[in-house]
């Protein structure tokens, strides 16, 4: 794990100056301390890094979450007793893991999950915007990529014009030029160049720009609303007392377990997405343990319950940005989780200096790699059955949420899955018509089920007078009882119609047959192969 130092540490700056401001905006936007939200990033790096099987996964709080957060700590009447809620749900993930409910996240087909990535890219893009031009209107909650609806996203852009900021539009400007030169031609020509990351280099700039300007009254101050806000404590104690512990006085109350399972059914889900979403990320093609995974985002929640903070999920927008930073191994999570850790015990007035406006520039190259248009290029040649769900994913949950977008994008997937089906249960050949009498060959598919009664009963109706047709049935392993009944009654229409029936299988070759229910049998037919 220490052979790629070279490589994780520079990404985890980059995750961690991602993450804190993530952080702390989920906390907001979930009616809880902003401590607890940096409480749930450490615990998700150093904890769940450590228990994880996955090399680029990054876990924290979860935007996705943070509605479900906010009601149930309305519903509960206190956030300690939200925090048992949070330690049942860790215990209920852990039980998940042992059941081996982690193949869930196998049954998502990769056209959706390409348009999760897509949609991810496109919310962490548009979000970046209002905050690159200034924008700090903090009931909107900016900070946070997923709300309930995509209103909040939209409403920021059309507004935005109205609280631009020239000192902030000048520091993103200058830290995507830093970005972008640093990573297209300077780490191209020295090694040294590899080394520093150019987010960190674009975060100093951005601080030194702030002790410039800071008290310049000129148009190009950067006001506190704009900058990074991490809670500065005054001393050990005050720090110590940041803390929130749950209060299992109320064990016996019904509702705390129903916001359990709700949390854990909600965290195990998107952890599960974000697993495969990120394993498709990784150059190196590598596999999560999804089991593991879960018992580690359980153990994770139990222990970030029992000191106050968020519930914890594996979170794309950190893993993705791990990716494309270049993270090789699991100990970039690790040490993210430790960077967050020792910064708010020891510098969170330095941290407090940086614009958001660098930050929004790292989110804005992280968010255009992710939704780059090739991808929606390389989608649609892939054809409409891969194409559309992919599409309706991305619109789904830009629209929407993550959650209901991915679940649409899965209907429309099973829907395709079922058209196709539909479409391919048999091939059909014309393979003579110059004796003036057709003959057709119908070769079915390995396995033909009722959803493929609508497409044979067509071509079967279709047939003309005084044909032959052959099915070949040879290379069928499984014969749907509705298939062999529709068989049956055109044998009754063929003898109508003067058409000659050769059928074709392993159990023998049969003529204008009267019963294909006889000949086979269903369960003689599928326990003969």
């Amino acid at each position: 794990m220490f052979k790629n130092l070279k490589n994780d540490i520079p990404s985890s700056l980059v995750v961690f100056f991602v993450a804190l401001p993530l952080c702390l905006g989920i906390a907001l936007a979930s009616g809880a301390p902003l401590f607890a939200g940096v409480i749930a990033g450490i615990i998700g790096g150093i904890v769940v890094g450590a228990a994880s099987g996955s090399s680029l996964g990054v876990s924290g709080p979860a935007a996705g979450l943070a509605v479900v957060v906010l009601t149930a700590i309305a519903d509960l009447g206190s956030y300690e007793l939200f925090l048992v809620a949070v330690v049942i749900a860790g215990i209920l993930q852990v039980i998940l893991g042992l059941l081996k409910a982690g193949v869930i996240g196998y049954f998502f087909p990769s056209a959706v999950i390409k348009g999760m990535l897509s949609a991810i890219g496109i919310i962490i893009f548009l979000k970046q915007i209002p905050l690159a031009m200034g924008f700090d209107d903090q009931s909107n909650s900016v900070f946070s990529f997923f709300e309930t609806t995509g209103q909040d996203t939209f409403l920021s852009l059309a507004h935005m014009t109205d609280f631009v900021s020239i000192g902030v539009v000048t520091i993103t400007a200058i830290s995507l030029a830093i970005l972008l030169i640093w990573d297209k031609v300077l780490a191209k020509k020295n090694k040294f160049f590899k080394l520093v990351p150019g987010p960190l280099v674009a975060v100093i700039a951005g601080i030194i720009y702030q002790l410039l300007f800071s008290d310049s009254s000129s148009m190009f101050e950067i006001h506190g609303r704009n900058l990074v806000s991490v809670p500065v404590p005054e001393s050990a104690s005050d720090f110590i007392g940041q803390f929130t512990f749950p209060d299992f006085s109320q064990l016996g109350n019904t509702k705390v377990y129903i916001v359990a399972i709700t949390i854990a059914i909600v965290a195990s889900l998107e952890t599960l997405l974000s697993v495969e979403a990120t394993d498709k990320l990784d150059p190196q093609k590598r596999v999560t343990p999804t089991n593991r995974e879960l018992i580690a985002q359980g153990i994770g929640n139990s222990i970030s319950g029992l000191v106050g903070g968020l519930p914890i999920t594996q979170v794309i927008v950190r893993s993705s940005a791990n990716v494309m930073s270049g993270g090789k191994t699991k100990l970039s999570a690790i040490i993210h989780g430790f960077l967050l850790l020792f910064s708010v015990m020891l510098i969170p007035h330095f941290l407090n200096l940086i614009p958001l406006g660098v930050l929004a520039a790292v989110l804005l190259i992280i968010g255009y790699k992710l939704a780059n248009p090739k991808q929606f290029i390389q989608m649609f040649k892939l054809g409409k059955s891969q194409f559309i769900p992919f599409v309706v994913t991305v619109v789904a949950i830009v629209a929407t949420d993550l959650l209901v977008g991915i679940m649409l994008g899965l209907a429309v997937g099973i829907v395709t899955i079922l058209i196709n089906s539909y479409k391919n249960s048999h091939f059909l050949h014309i393979e003579d018509v110059s004796s003036g009498k057709s003959k057709v060959k119908m070769v079915f598919a390995e396995e033909v089920t009722f959803l493929n009664k609508g497409a044979i009963q067509r071509e079967l109706a279709s047939m003309p007078k005084n044909s032959d047709l052959i099915l070949d049935v040879t290379k069928t392993r499984s014969l749907d009882l509705d298939v062999l009944e529709i068989l049956d009654d055109f044998a009754i229409t063929a003898a109508n119609k003067n058409i000659d029936i050769t059928l074709i299988s392993e159990i023998g070759e049969f003529r204008n047959p009267q019963s294909y229910r006889e000949i086979f049998g269903v369960e003689v037919f599928q326990s003969a192969h």
